[in-house]
């Protein structure tokens, strides 16, 4: 039971994050969900880890674009 409530709730969360990710939304509700479903399917730990990758990335590389302008400044 819980692991069925587990799996519906991070799927909603997940479905959530989708929308919320193409609409201005958090992409936290993704993450969530992504973790809720990490515990009992391989393919959302994958999918957890391109997000964490991805969003890692993406602040680095907008903490680097923040400090140039600063510095310009």
């Amino acid at each position: 039971m819980k692991k069925k409530f587990r799996i519906a709730l991070g799927s909603l969360f997940a479905l959530f994050g989708v929308v919320f990710f193409i609409l201005p939304g958090s992409m936290f509700v993704l993450l969530a969900g992504l973790i809720m479903l990490s515990y009992d399917l391989p393919k959302a730990r994958e999918w957890l880890r391109i997000c964490q990758n991805a969003m890692s990335h993406s602040a680095r590389k907008l903490d680097k674009a923040l400090l140039d302008r600063k510095l310009r400044s």
